[in-house]
């Protein structure tokens, strides 16, 4: 119930002129992933500790298994951070299906992956609204929310967002399913003012649920 009033409370028109208020703490800690050739860790393997453009520089056809040993991390479908993409978080992934979750197509390959740096499970904040840039019936989310219609939206699509802290998942459909385009308060400063700038692989901007990630 508080989350739906909190929905409410952020339903109304606001325009291009609106500032965001920017709080955006990046980790301080380390980041390691270790990923492998093979399924269930076997084969071929590599320890990272920063951003990979491309496996295949290290002798790698493609991640077919992996561990999250620190720190949150985003993986991308192609090199050089383009394609589907899918939030990874500590622990471990033996298979494709494992990090690639319920994306709206079956994924067989992840090439490049990134760290996360802005991710902030207890201090997150984003706005999303009805329309691109910043326009229409807006959101104020802080929490998880597997469905937003059920949690007060208006429908099924987020125009535009705004992230004030920390970072988020969005999936296409209800219960964390389809498509996942992440969200980070340090990138676009913080502003994506057209379904297009979720991510190279956005087609639509149907949005139908939101997670915080964990770091």
């Amino acid at each position: 119930m508080d989350r739906e009033r909190e929905m409410e409370r952020g339903e109304k028109k606001e325009g291009k002129g609106d500032k965001m208020t920017h709080h955006c703490t990046k980790f301080s800690g380390h980041w390691k992933i270790i990923v492998f050739d093979e399924e269930c860790f076997q084969g071929r393997r590599h320890e990272f500790t920063s951003e990979c453009c491309n496996v295949m520089e290290f002798g790698f056809e493609t991640v077919r298994s992996l561990r999250i040993e620190s720190g949150a991390w985003i993986g991308y479908e192609h090199a050089s951070y383009q394609g589907q993409q899918f939030v990874l978080e500590r622990g471990e992934y033996p298979q494709c299906d494992a990090f690639s979750g319920s994306n709206a197509y079956h994924i067989e390959r992840m090439t490049s992956f990134r760290p996360i740096a802005c991710a902030n499970h207890r201090e997150c904040r984003m706005t999303i609204y009805e329309r691109e840039n910043f326009l229409g019936r807006k959101g104020e989310l802080s929490d998880d929310y597997p469905s937003l219609q059920a949690m007060g939206w208006c429908n099924n699509e987020v125009g535009s967002l705004r992230i004030q802290s920390g970072a988020f998942v969005c999936y296409q459909y209800p219960g964390y399913r389809g498509y996942q385009y992440i969200m980070e308060c340090d990138r676009h400063c913080g502003e994506y003012k057209h379904f297009r700038e979720f991510g190279s692989h956005s087609q639509t901007p149907q949005i139908q649920s939101i997670r915080r990630i964990q770091q």
